[in-house]
């Protein structure tokens, strides 16, 4: 029996030396916090980073937690070995201080013996016995004391780590609270801001049906790698991906899905929640705006948003979506008590009073009737051009939200970089899946920015963020009306004592490739580095951007030529 606690004891000491957490892990991690601390109390902190290592901070003292149950569940069971550990060391004690009597008066007996050989064989005998007891009883105090010093490092790692929750704890609501800041400040453009990014907006026609002539001349084109010459160097050129809605199916995805082999329900199905197809009677009536009434089948016969080239899958799918669109646009309509009748402009479906012939015909034929359902009405299937490569939710670009619409990736693969969203995204062949929209006639009708001109937008943002008061007059020069130029921009900061930038050497854009949005845009130049969410760089660039120069989406990159 006595062996046997023994041997749960020597388990016990083996099992609890290994769960003393490196010393150096909760330090390093309170290093890594008061960091990041300091980090955040600048003012030009690039919170998306911060976020992404307070998150693992978090990861990482996750993990101590768990090594930290784990030994509080060893040391446990270690107390509720103790208390054999204690009887066995009163017995020891009792044993060795007996044995240590006997082995004395056996060294005597040996002196006095005249069996020499028995007299040692027994002295001997009775000093083992005794360095067992010996032996025993410091391995006992040993586990007595290995437990204590466990406890006592229990308790202070304990201690670490509640201390460092409730900073993390902090520092994230101190983070959100800056990131909110930033997105409010963001919104906080002024109304003479606000009407001209209207106005730029309005002066560049971007369509979203892929059968309309684009207003597009992008200056760089990365898979055949032609640059189209401004006349100045270096240039910088600020590329959007795709056109400004995003939901529901992508035409030109569709197009590349059915390349591949895709059919019809395989494509709606990408682009669109629903629960099932069901056929409508095809008589039912659409009223058309200055057309009158039409069967549901003659309708979507009118409808011109793809190329009849196109192959027959996406047309079809194409067929599908404008037919439960126009169903459900009308029963809205009705439903809020207003006149029935669908538009003809890309504002609602592009309709044109003659029928489509070839292979539109044959889609229209071949899926007559098939509606989309979702909770038992047809969906309202909005679609667009081109994506850039993602799919979003309705209230993703400020719509009232939807369960038909989803957020997704529209790629063959995952995608970790802009070179493998180029070769993966379904729609890569749109002429505008890439495209950096406006252009200056003084330079080669390029949107290409020079040096110089990207520093005054950097300018502008610094001088925003430290006083509030000075948005009224950061908006585009060539505007006119009470703005400050670039020159003035600059003696703004060095009043403020900031350094301005006067050039820029380089720009790096970080951006999520699972939702497809920028998170930070970062530039080095004579001003040292400046760091920028991605939100808040798209809308001071086009508040400020010479022409009509514009960033017309979340998901958009910068090329140096």
């Amino acid at each position: 029996m006595i062996k046997k606690i023994v041997l749960i004891f020597l388990g016990f000491f083996l099992i609890f030396y290994p769960f003393f957490i490196k010393a150096g892990e909760l330090e390093d991690l309170t290093k890594e916090l008061e960091s990041l601390k300091k980090e955040l109390s600048k003012k030009e902190s690039n919170y998306q980073d911060l976020k992404t290592r307070l998150n693992s901070i978090k990861s990482r003292l996750f993990l101590l937690e768990q090594e930290i149950t784990k030994k509080e569940q060893e040391v446990k069971k270690g107390e509720e070995t103790l208390i054999y550990q204690k009887n066995l060391l009163n017995e020891k004690a009792k044993s060795y201080y007996k044995n240590m009597s006997k082995n004395s008066s056996n060294l005597l007996a040996v002196l006095i013996s005249t069996n020499i050989s028995k007299s040692l064989r027994e002295f001997f005998y009775q000093k083992s016995l005794v360095n067992k007891d010996k032996e025993t009883i410091i391995k006992i105090v040993l586990y007595i004391k290995r437990l204590e010093e466990i406890k006592s490092s229990l308790e202070n790692e304990k201690k670490q780590l509640a201390f460092l929750n409730k900073e993390i704890e902090n520092q994230t609501k101190i983070l959100e609270r800056e990131i909110s800041e930033t997105k409010q400040k963001i919104a906080q453009l002024t109304a003479k801001q606000q009407e001209l990014i209207a106005k730029k907006f309005a002066s560049i026609y971007i369509p979203r049906s892929a059968s309309i002539v684009y207003d597009c001349r992008p200056d760089y084109n990365p898979r055949t790698n032609e640059i189209k010459d401004s006349g100045f160097s270096p240039k910088f050129g600020f590329f959007t991906f795709g056109v400004p809605n995003r939901v529901g199916m992508n035409q030109w995805g569709a197009k590349g899905r059915a390349d591949v082999g895709q059919n019809f329900e395989e494509i709606l199905r990408a682009y669109y929640n629903f629960d099932t197809f069901q056929k409508y009677d095809v008589n039912t009536k659409i009223k058309v705006q200055g057309y009158g009434e039409f069967s549901l089948e003659d309708y979507v016969l009118r409808i011109y948003e793809v190329p009849e080239s196109w192959p027959l899958e996406a047309l079809k799918a194409q067929a599908v979506a404008a037919r439960s669109y126009a169903l459900r646009y009308v029963e809205d309509l009705r439903n809020n008590n207003k006149s029935d009748e669908i538009c003809t402009t890309e504002d609602c479906q592009v309709f044109k009073p003659d029928p489509k012939q070839g292979q539109w015909a044959t889609a229209v034929k071949e899926t007559e009737g098939l509606v989309m359902i979702k909770d038992g009405v047809p969906i309202k299937a909005w679609y667009s051009s081109t994506h850039g490569g993602y799919i979003f939710n309705s209230s993703a670009i400020g719509w009232q939200p939807t369960s038909w619409t989803k957020d997704g990736r529209d790629t063959k693969t995952s995608v970790s970089n802009f070179k493998e969203l180029f070769e993966q995204a379904y729609d890569r062949d749109s002429p505008i899946f890439y495209c950096n929209w406006g252009y200056r006639k003084e330079y080669n009708n390029t949107g290409w920015l020079k040096s110089e001109e990207v520093a005054d937008i950097i300018n502008v943002i610094l001088l925003a963020r430290i006083d509030s008061n000075t948005r009224r007059f950061l908006y585009q020069v060539d505007a006119g009306g009470d703005v400050w130029n670039e020159q003035k921009v600059k003696e703004e900061l060095k009043k403020r004592g900031v350094n301005p930038f006067n050039n820029v050497y380089s720009a790096n854009i970080s951006a999520d490739f699972n939702q497809g949005k920028v998170l930070n845009v970062s530039f080095s130049g004579d001003g040292g580095s400046f760091n920028s969410d991605g939100a808040e760089f798209k809308d001071w660039f086009n508040a400020r951007a010479p022409s009509n120069i514009q960033i017309r989406g979340p998901l958009y990159n910068v090329e140096i030529k």
